[in-house]
């Protein structure tokens, strides 16, 4: 979203409630990340994302046609395309278990995964403390 396609400024409450859904999504990449749980695992499956996606389901038509309408895509397709790309990885892998590289498919996969979902939830959440839009 280019800022031509700004009309309003967004109410400062659905501000913080961006700042919420982001620190929820990197809640879940932590919980990966330092638990026992794969990364992507807890992104996908654990209960801080999973509330994120929804808060931003309902709340994002209340962003549009602001600034932070882009971060509401930004975070729900982050969180599909993740969901895709891991039933993909783990399809991948389950075919080729039966020749022992599909474990290395896994391993090498959702940790890259899991790489680019922290690199997607940490850039968003810098543009919104700029107050920028993506994209």
């Amino acid at each position: 979203m280019t800022d031509a396609n700004v009309v309003r400024e967004p109410d400062p409450s659905l501000v913080t409630i961006t700042h919420v859904t982001y620190g929820l999504h990197a809640l879940g990449l932590a919980i990966g990340a330092l638990g026992a749980a794969s990364v992507v695992g807890t992104f996908l499956f654990g209960w801080p994302s999973i509330i994120a996606v929804i808060i931003n389901y309902v709340k994002r038509g209340d962003a549009r046609g602001t600034w932070l309408e882009s971060h509401f895509s930004w975070q729900i397709s982050t969180f599909w395309i993740a969901m895709a790309l891991a039933c993909g990885i783990f399809l991948t892998g389950l075919l080729l278990a039966i020749v022992l590289i599909g474990f290395a498919i896994w391993a090498v996969g959702f940790f890259v995964l899991g790489c680019w979902a922290i690199y997607r939830i940490a850039s968003g959440w810098l543009r919104l403390k700029d107050r920028r839009a993506i994209g």
